[in-house]
């Protein structure tokens, strides 16, 4: 039996942030910046957030009633753990490229998911990612690995004395 094929179950935005994002079913990635419609876009290496769905079960399964977006997450996507590749991994998703850049972040205060269950995936599941190659990503499209990251985030390489 073969595995799965990842693909984009939800692609959501809000129009501010600290608010849940909504699925609108599609959206254009741009290059270097993000969803133009979505608060969280700019000039930064945080322009596009993924989470998978095996966070949305973990949570699910410790009593949260959560859906696609309740994380602030721009693309649910399901086959893949986007938590395990490491920073530097490119994920091209419908017609856009992106290089994973961070892994987690810390809550905001008052979330509501932490108090509702004491615990929350973001900050140890949730990545982000910038667009390198602009392009129309939609529910459906395929999640695809093109280069596997090669920098440790948790390690910092220093020059070497001369």
């Amino acid at each position: 039996m073969q595995a799965a094929e990842a693909k984009v179950l939800s692609v959501n935005i809000s129009e501010k942030r600290g608010e849940k994002k909504h699925n609108v079913g599609k959206a254009y990635l741009k290059a270097n910046y993000g969803i133009d419609v979505d608060a969280h876009a700019g000039d930064w290496h945080r322009q596009v957030s993924l989470l998978s769905l095996s966070s949305f079960e973990k949570m699910r399964n410790l009593g949260a009633d959560v859906n696609y977006g309740d994380f602030a997450e721009n693309i649910t996507v399901a086959g893949v753990d986007v938590a395990t590749l490491p920073i530097g991994t490119q994920i091209k998703i419908g017609e856009a490229l992106m290089e994973l850049t961070q892994i987690g972040k810390e809550c905001h205060k008052g979330c509501a998911i932490m108090q509702q269950v004491g615990t929350c995936v973001m900050p140890l599941e949730g990545v982000f990612t910038r667009v390198l190659e602009g392009g129309w990503v939609k529910v459906g499209d395929k999640v695809e690995i093109t280069e596997s990251g090669t920098r440790d985030p948790f390690v910092i390489s220093l020059p070497e004395d001369s």
